[in-house]
């Protein structure tokens, strides 16, 4: 069954055309390869996609080079001589802009200025005067930062010295660890439902009780009923 013709004009749909694309390129190298072995041709193509891809076929009895030279040669044309050309100018462009910033260069340092007559010299100084006030925008802005940074540094210091200062002075006022925010005793002792006041207290071993205190035989416990 014949194939209906294909209508050329371009393929809206990006997926389809990039399929179209893909066959026809693989169509069109097979066809120039088979013109290189079949009839010693020498073919070179050069294929970019919509998408910017690179392709391209030559025959491999032949470089890219040695196609565009016999091309030159067989048309009479030179295509280098004009790329040259443009490369070269562009070279004289860069030498020039070098050489002018160079000088620049030598005269912000103080040298080179004997060529330079009065308005030169005043513009050279003012474009000093400019940069120098660049320079010092810039130097503030980094120390205003700094400053700002170790601002934050000694803040954060400072809190955490406040923070130690408060933990020891509630250390202070209660060194035996009994109370915390207004608990009472019993709870401490182990009597959530109310019981007997009587405080026990840890003594260090340096310190012995009074003789009106209870204590028992060979403990370092002291307990006493509180009034």
């Amino acid at each position: 069954m014949a194939r209906g013709k294909i209508q050329i004009k371009r393929i809206e749909n990006q997926t389809n055309r990039q399929v179209t694309y893909s066959k026809r390129r693989n169509g069109l190298f097979k066809k120039a390869n088979e013109l290189t072995v079949l009839c010693d041709a020498k073919v070179s193509i050069i294929m970019i996609s919509s998408t910017g891809k690179l392709h391209e076929f030559i025959s491999p009895s032949v470089t890219t080079k040695q196609l565009f030279d016999l091309y030159q040669k067989t048309v009479g044309v030179d295509l280098w001589n004009s790329h040259y050309e443009k490369m070269q100018e562009q070279l004289r462009k860069l030498k020039d802009v070098n050489r002018n910033l160079q000088r620049e260069i030598r005269q912000r340092m103080g040298e080179s200025l004997n060529d330079l007559n009065y308005e030169q010299l005043e513009e050279l100084n003012e474009n000093v005067d400019n940069s120098l006030k660049l320079i010092r925008e810039r130097k503030y802005k980094v120390i205003g930062n700094q400053i700002e940074t170790y601002k934050k540094k000694v803040r954060n210091v400072e809190e955490i010295h406040r923070n130690l200062l408060l933990e020891f002075d509630a250390r202070q006022e209660d060194p035996y660890g009994l109370v915390e925010q207004e608990g009472d005793y019993n709870s401490v002792l182990g009597f959530p439902n109310g019981g007997p006041r009587i405080l026990a207290l840890r003594l260090q071993p340096n310190h012995q009780p009074n003789h009106h205190l209870h204590s028992g035989g060979g403990s370092d416990i002291t307990t006493f009923a509180l009034a």
